[in-house]
């Protein structure tokens, strides 16, 4: 039984680091993706629903509708497409993290790919939510807009705080997104079952 156990302790230390296993990179893969789902699906709301707001103009009568106001009326369209926007970085930025394994050994930590999946998750989550404020917020507004003008600033300041939401998810996972956890690979089980990290 002990000499088994000594073999089993053996094949530990020959895997590398038990904060660095082969599937670590899965976790990181998954956030950058979520990152830009979410964050698509935000965007791709957003812009449908403030779109379809937009079309209602068309019912005004024709001296009512001008060129200043359409273009005015596009603004919620643009701000629910930054939402995919800020997703892409997220994703570009996990994804240019996730390395290799080298001679054999991963050099991808546990640490990193939760790391990273947490913030795939704040930034898609966060813009997601603000691309249904944006769509709801920018379908009202911009049908209420057109018919009374004096409330186009008033719904500017509401975008601009639904937008916001997607900002603030953006600022926290560039934060999470850059931790780093690949000196956890430097850990190795010992024979004795103990574990030695490599400053």
């Amino acid at each position: 039984i002990v000499a088994s156990g000594v073999v089993g302790l053996r094949s530990l230390a020959d895997m590398g680091s038990p904060y660095c296993p082969e599937y670590a990179p899965f976790f990181g893969f998954v956030g950058a993706a979520l990152a830009l789902v979410f964050g698509n699906m935000g965007a791709a709301y957003g812009t449908w629903k403030s779109a379809v707001g937009l079309a209602t103009i068309s019912k005004l009568p024709r001296h009512k509708v001008q060129t200043e106001m359409v273009m005015k009326s596009i603004m919620p369209v643009i701000l629910s497409g930054v939402c995919g926007i800020f997703g892409l970085i997220i994703a570009v930025i996990i994804a240019t993290n996730i390395t290799v394994p080298k001679n054999g050994k991963s050099t991808y930590s546990l640490f990193s790919g939760y790391a990273h999946l947490g913030s795939g998750l704040t930034v898609g989550l966060s813009n997601l939510a603000t691309g249904l404020a944006m769509g709801m917020a920018g379908e009202i507004g911009v049908q209420d807009s057109a018919r009374q003008p004096k409330l186009y600033i008033g719904m500017v300041l509401i975008w601009s705080f639904g937008s916001a939401l997607g900002l603030y998810g953006l600022i926290v996972a560039l934060i999470i997104a850059v931790k780093d956890g690949s000196a956890l690979c430097g850990c190795d089980v010992q024979a004795d079952g103990s574990i030695h990290c490599v400053e």
